[in-house]
């Protein structure tokens, strides 16, 4: 069989962050406060994903859509610094790049996200031939991108029918309306990787073993992140792993460390490591990405990376 370009494609939603620290205080209607710090930077679940995977020595595309504006341009130009291919990002003259502005506070944020390009994406937009060209397609913020989401089970049953793997982060449904035929679209899936709030979320269960419990008949790997406690993974035979978490005892902020526990695990899973080492490397993945501000700025290279993940390890 011949050798595939990319290890990796990644598709869906790219934005910038516009990400405030330091802020004095939460956001009350009709009054002010001060951020004593402001970064605008790469955004988007899967932007991040990108560029970290990349970093990590995966060769990785970017398929999606920005605006021909100037966001667009700062997306475009990020992911190329850092080595994302992205001969299949698509610009509109329609749609404007979608923004984030992230008000950080401590190990937690809230968020407030224009869509533009990425909800406007669908499955009929990019060119299909991707399929052929890589070995995993990675898809994130599903919720965020109303053409994708409709479209989730016709480009799952495409991968399927062409060999690829896929896996598949959720995150959060603004709405909370968590419409996610998971009967349906979870057997499609190889790594499933959402984090405990979220599963219970689309499972509309209380608590994460029933959240489990729905699940199991139709999982492949399973994979829960867990903040603080690391990360459990579940097995298609209903066989369980839990991965205590490494904790940097001096986090500058926790944008996208979700994000980065995706990266390492996937990067580990195209290079054809066990689901135990690609777990750990998640874990270790993102506890690293917590040591610097915003979602890609710890990711420097895969040497870096797994030098300050030794490093954390033996602080614990």
């Amino acid at each position: 069989m011949a050798e595939k370009e990319f290890d990796i494609i990644a598709l869906g939603e790219l934005n910038v962050d516009l990400i405030l620290n330091q802020i004095d205080g939460f956001p009350e209607v009709g009054k002010e406060k001060f951020a004593r710090q402001m970064t605008l930077t790469l955004g988007s679940s899967t932007a991040i994903f990108a560029a970290n995977v990349a970093a990590l020595g995966a060769r990785v595309a970017f398929c999606g859509m920005i605006g021909k504006d100037v966001f667009g341009e700062l997306v475009e130009q990020s992911l190329q610094a850092k080595h994302v291919d992205t001969r299949y990002l698509i610009r509109s003259p329609k749609h404007a790049t979608g923004a984030t502005i992230c008000l950080n506070y401590a190990e937690d944020r809230a968020n407030i996200t224009y869509q533009g390009a990425m909800d406007a994406l669908s499955w009929a937009d990019v060119n299909h031939d991707i399929l052929r060209h890589t070995k995993h397609l990675h898809i994130s913020s599903i919720f965020m991108q109303s053409g994708l989401l409709r479209d989730l089970p016709a480009i799952l049953r495409a991968c399927a029918e062409s060999g690829i793997t896929t896996s598949l982060d959720t995150q959060w449904d603004p709405t909370e309306q968590w419409l996610f035929p998971y009967q349906e679209l979870l057997p499609l899936i190889s790594v499933f990787m959402p984090n405990e709030k979220e599963l219970c979320a689309l499972t509309h269960t209380e608590t994460l073993e029933d959240a489990i419990a729905a699940v199991q008949p139709y999982i492949n790997t399973l994979v829960i992140k867990q903040g603080s406690k690391g990360s459990l993974m579940v097995s298609k035979d209903g066989s369980r792993r839990q991965q205590p978490a490494l904790l940097n005892k001096h986090v500058v902020d926790a944008i996208g460390a979700g994000d980065s526990f995706d990266a390492g695990f996937v990067s580990q899973f195209v290079a054809g490591r066990s689901l135990a080492d690609c777990q750990q490397y998640g874990n270790m993945t993102g506890a690293v990405n917590t040591t610097a501000a915003g979602g890609t700025a710890a990711f420097v290279s895969k040497e870096h990376v797994e030098q300050v993940g030794k490093q954390l390890e033996i602080s614990c």
